[in-house]
């Protein structure tokens, strides 16, 4: 009997020591759990960039990779390079993984591209495009998608904001450290007026965002400080031909063309023209796509004497800096100033993604999408090579600093013509 006894007791003191015993061990696997979970379920209206531990940051890049514009893009990559040379290739610590997709310059290159881009749930961010008309197209597939883009070229007015008002293109997330190009038709037609004295001017455009954006301010402004446009026409993108609408330009009494144009299409219309002997006293003048080596070195002699209203480039001991490390990394000259608004682009995106992004338990980070483009908006005084950026409601982040050159000597190149600046406009806020 006390041996029964003694064995009900040893059941009875058994049994609550093997609960604990059980119940400590279910607590350290849901503790184990717990410190080693995945990220919670993102709750971001336009959703979450989540990293594992370990993986790379994963940017994409939309640039003209192929087509006339490609020295543009080749500008815009080696910018985006730069920046991520000045962070060493890291970005919270992880590698910057750098995904090119080529948007050419045409609307279905850049909806194409984007299309790429946003299929990809690692794609953090997109820098790009180069053309206005690819970032059009490019832009309204990736903020659907949540993806925040910005460029360092684009500059179309159709893109942001159009007399301080949301323009036609603007999207969500879209941003850039390009100037907007409405206050280049500004500054184009303020020099004419007030500096060269003209009284009657032709403007030319290609049919898309971009060039009509740049003729359309240039006629409202030049109108508006009491000149004539006599003319304003299109010519087609892969034109050849320019003699109808350089005879529409002569018949119509013009003392100065605006052709804010690309190549081969810039190139056609000057060299056509300067064929043309009773355009001899017209004045000629683009803008900054055409403030490139390339184009110096097509058009020679014929462009002497042209003029063209681009960005103003900044002479800062960061851009002379960043100047330097392009030399030595590329073992070439800028073949534009664009570079410099490229790296721009991608210092303000690594910077949003830095302040932005949460390191999990696991090792991982999010990355929220709206937050990320929160953190874009709200950038204020950053200190770039271009100058400060402030980006504003429509997303441009760029104060409005155009200068106008004269090329003089098409033997000196790009950086003759960037160097003899005959006329400055700034305009000291966006808003």
């Amino acid at each position: 009997m006390e041996a029964k006894i003694h064995k009900t007791n040893r059941t009875a003191l058994f049994k609550p020591q093997m609960l604990m015993f059980l119940a400590l061990i279910i607590i350290l696997q849901i503790g184990c759990k717990e410190t080693s979970r995945s990220p919670s379920e993102c709750t971001d209206r336009t959703g979450c960039v989540d990293i594992p531990a370990g993986d790379p940051v994963q940017i994409g890049v939309l640039q003209a990779l192929t087509g006339e514009a490609v020295s543009l893009g080749l500008e815009q990559i080696r910018g985006i390079e730069l920046a991520v040379d000045a962070r060493k290739g890291k970005l919270l610590g992880r590698d910057i993984v750098i995904q090119k997709e080529d948007a050419g310059c045409t609307s279905e290159g850049g909806a194409n591209g984007a299309l790429k881009l946003s299929s990809d749930p690692k794609v953090v961010g997109v820098i790009g495009t180069t053309c206005s008309a690819a970032a059009a197209s490019a832009a309204e597939i990736l903020s659907d998608a949540g993806t925040v883009m910005i460029s360092g070229n684009n500059s179309a007015p159709f893109m942001t904001s159009v007399g301080g008002r949301r323009a036609p293109n603007w999207q969500e997330g879209y941003f850039r450290t390009a100037n907007n190009e409405e206050n280049a038709g500004k500054a184009a037609a303020k020099f004419a007026i007030e500096k060269l004295g003209v009284e009657k001017s032709a403007a030319v455009n290609d049919g898309d965002i971009y060039t009509r954006g740049l003729t359309n301010g240039f006629e409202s402004e030049f109108e508006k400080l009491g000149g004539s446009i006599v003319l304003s026409a299109t010519v087609n993108k892969g034109d050849e031909d320019m003699t109808p609408v350089l005879e529409a330009v002569e018949y119509s009494g013009a003392e100065l063309l605006f052709f804010p144009l690309f190549q081969p299409e810039g190139n056609r219309i000057l060299i056509q023209a300067r064929k043309n002997p009773r355009l001899d006293n017209v004045v000629m003048m683009s803008d900054g796509a055409l403030i490139e080596a390339t184009f110096i070195e097509r058009v020679k002699e014929n462009g002497k004497g042209m003029y063209f209203v681009g960005p103003a480039v900044p002479e800062t001991d960061a851009s002379r800096e960043l100047r330097a490390k392009y030399i030595a990394r590329f073992r070439a000259e800028p073949l534009t100033g664009y570079y410099l608004s490229a790296f721009d682009a991608a210092s303000l995106l690594f910077n949003a993604i830095e302040r932005t992004a949460i390191r999990e338990p696991d090792g991982s980070l999010r990355i929220r999408r709206d937050a990320l483009r929160r953190s874009l908006y709200s950038v204020d005084d950053f200190e770039g090579v271009t100058g400060i950026l402030d980006c504003d409601e429509f997303g441009d982040c760029a104060f409005p600093r155009f200068s106008i050159l004269r090329l003089d000597d098409p033997s000196k190149g790009l950086a003759g013509l960037q160097t003899n600046v005959v006329y400055n406009y700034s305009q000291v806020s966006k808003k």
